[in-house]
């Protein structure tokens, strides 16, 4: 069977990658999951969309990582207002998606959420907490994030 990976896939692939699997596998697990597509040819166009989006993304390298960290701690201030009950505790819990937005409403670059490392494993009260987005390997930015009761 023949599929175009739409995620990462370990021992597989990357994302758009054309892949030749067995049909058990692409029908049962990579199908049902989103993780790829059957190849076609209007398939193939959106494994152009892919790799565009992934591009945009990317971080290309060293220097390109040290001007996001710059622009991510450049900003003045990246808040973000969630739903919280009396006592200043959240209903559910800031996630590294909803980090994300916040960076780019605040007028900073596109970060991919997987690179963003919370103080603990979720946030879950308002106020100030310290983030962490690793950009490369090398390189690590550090902002506050303010949580406020909407």
């Amino acid at each position: 069977m023949k599929l175009i990976l739409t995620a990462d896939v370990d021992n597989l692939g990357a994302p758009g990658d054309t892949v030749e699997v067995k049909d058990g596998y692409g029908r049962n697990y990579l199908l049902p999951r989103g993780l790829a597509i059957v190849a076609s040819r209007g398939a193939q166009k959106q494994v152009e969309g892919i790799r565009r989006a992934q591009d945009a993304r990317k971080v290309r390298d060293l220097d390109h990582a040290n001007e996001l960290k710059q622009a991510i701690e450049g900003l003045d201030s990246v808040s973000l207002s969630v739903k919280t009950a009396g006592t200043g505790k959240l209903f559910g819990s800031v996630t590294q998606s909803d980090i994300a937005a916040a960076i780019k409403s605040a007028g900073g670059p596109i970060v991919d959420k997987r690179s963003i490392e919370l103080p603990k494993s979720h946030i879950k009260t308002v106020g100030k907490h310290n983030v962490a987005v690793h950009l490369h390997p090398d390189v690590v930015a550090k902002f506050d994030l303010q949580v406020a009761a909407n």
